[in-house]
C-alpha cells in the first residue's frame, strides 16, 4: 500500500490533467466556433487554437502517460541511485572513516557518547583480535580517565621520614612522615578536603570521592586519628599564594577543608598547587605507600630517610604501562640516604609507588620491631 504522500502526489496530478484536457479542449472548440461568428474574427488573430492543443495533448498524453509510468519511474531511479552508492561507496566510506579519525568536531556533532563508545570499543575489538578483551579494557580506562574531574601535570613529590622522638612505651615506634605535593591542574573543584580515619570501610568510601585525599591511621598503633600528631596540613598554596586552612575534629577522624577560589575555578587556567602534610607510619611496617588520586602525566617521587636507622630501600610501583619507570639510589658516599622514582607517562587513578625498608639488625632490636 502507497505512502499518503504518494496517493497526495497522483490526486494533484490526475487534477492537473482533467484542467489541460478541458481547457484545453475548451479552447479548440472556441476557436473553430468562431470562424463562423463575425463579432468573433478578431479571435482568430489569436493562438487559441495553438493553445488549446498544446493544453489539451499536456493533459491528455504527456501527464496521462507520467501518471501511469509513476511506478515504473521510482524502479528506475532506485535502480540508478543503487548504481550510484555502489559506484561510490569506497569514496564515501574513506570519507566516513577520515572524519571520525582525524576531524573530531564532526564526530562530536553527529554521534552519542554511547555511539563513541561503540565505535571505541569495536575499533579495539578489530585491533586486538578479542571483542571481550576489547570491551573490558576499554570499560576499565573509561572509568579512569575519562570520568575523573581533573588531570594532573608534572606532579612533584616530596617525601621525608624521621623518627618519631616523642614516642612512648605505650605505643609502636613510627616514623614522622612529611609529605609535599606540587602539579599543575586546571581545578574543577573550588574545595579541596585531606580526611583522616581509622576505619577501613570509611576509608574505601572516602576514596571514590575525588575532592577528598584520604590517610588510614591504624589504632593499633596508639594514635588517635582526631589528632594532628596522627595527620595534619601544614600548608597549601595555589600559584605561590597560601590559602587558609579550616580544621575540623571529630571522635573517629579529622578533615582539612581549603577553598581554592571562585576566581580560579572560573578562569579555567592551569595553575600550580603545592600542599604539605605531616602524617606517622609504623617503624615496623615496613612500607610507605603512596596512591596517585587523579590522572597524572609525569611523576618524580624522591623519598629521603636520612638518620632514621634504615639500611635501605626497595621500590615497587603498582604503574601498568609500557614505559619503564626509572629508579634511581643515592650513593652511600654522599651525605643523606635518598630513592628517586620517575615515570614520564600516564598514570591512572589508584596506581602509585610502595616503598619497602629494610633495618639492620641491631637497630630493629632497638627500636623494637
Amino acid at each position: 500500500m502507497r505512502d499518503p504522500l504518494h496517493r497526495l502526489y497522483q490526486t494533484k496530478l490526475a487534477l492537473l490533467a482533467t484542467i489541460f484536457t478541458v481547457v484545453g479542449l475548451a479552447l479548440i472548440v472556441l476557436a473553430r466556433w468562431s470562424v463562423g461568428e463575425p463579432s468573433w474574427q478578431w479571435l482568430s488573430r489569436l493562438p487559441v487554437s495553438d493553445l488549446g492543443s498544446a493544453l489539451f495533448t499536456t493533459g491528455l498524453v504527456a501527464v496521462v502517460f507520467t501518471y501511469f509510468d509513476s511506478q515504473d519511474s521510482e524502479e528506475r531511479a532506485a535502480e540508478r541511485l543503487k548504481r550510484v552508492i555502489a559506484s561510490e561507496a569506497p569514496a564515501i566510506r574513506d570519507a566516513v572513516i577520515d572524519g571520525f579519525a582525524f576531524k573530531q568536531e564532526d564526530l562530536a556533532r553527529v554521534a552519542t557518547p554511547e555511539r563513541l563508545d561503540e565505535i571505541v570499543t569495536n575499533s579495539l575489538a578489530l585491533r586486538l583480535g578479542d571483542a571481550a578483551f576489547a570491551e573490558d579494557v576499554y570499560t576499565d580506562i573509561r572509568e579512569q580517565a575519562i570520568r575523573a574531574t581533573e588531570r594532573w601535570y608534572d606532579a612533584r613529590i616530596s617525601i621525608r621520614l624521621s623518627m618519631d622522638r616523642g614516642a612512648g612505651t605505650a605505643r609502636s615506634p613510627l616514623f614522622v612522615t612529611t609529605v609535599t605535593w606540587e602539579y599543575t591542574v586546571v581545578p574543577t573543584t573550588q574545595v579541596r578536603r585531606f580526611t583522616c580515619v581509622d576505619d577501613r570501610a570509611d576509608y574505601r568510601e572516602l576514596t571514590q570521592d575525588p575532592t577528598t585525599s584520604v590517610w588510614y591511621v591504624n589504632p593499633r598503633h596508639g594514635i588517635k586519628p582526631g589528632s594532628r600528631e596522627a595527620f595534619e596540613l601544614v600548608q597549601f598554596a595555589v600559584d605561590g599564594d597560601e590559602r587558609p586552612i579550616r580544621r575540623t575534629e571529630r571522635q573517629d577522624g579529622q578533615t582539612y577543608s581549603v577553598n581554592i577560589g571562585r576566581e580560579v575555578i572560573e578562569a579555567g587556567q592551569p595553575v600550580t598547587i603545592a600542599y604539605t602534610y605531616q602524617t606517622v607510619v609504623p617503624v615496623r611496617g615496613h612500607l610507605l605507600h603512596l596512591d596517585l588520586e587523579q590522572p597524572t602525566k609525569g611523576v618524580d617521587i624522591a623519598l629521603d630517610y636520612s638518620d632514621c636507622g634504615i639500611e635501605y630501600v626497595n621500590v615497587v610501583d603498582f604503574i601498568a604501562s609500557s614505559e619503564r619507570t626509572r629508579v634511581s639510589q643515592s650513593p652511600k658516599t654522599v651525605p643523606g640516604q635518598r630513592v628517586k622514582v620517575g615515570f614520564d607517562g600516564w598514570v591512572f587513578p589508584r596506581s602509585g609507588v610502595a616503598f619497602v625498608w629494610a633495618q639492620p639488625t641491631a637497630t630493629s632490636k632497638e627500636l623494637g620491631t
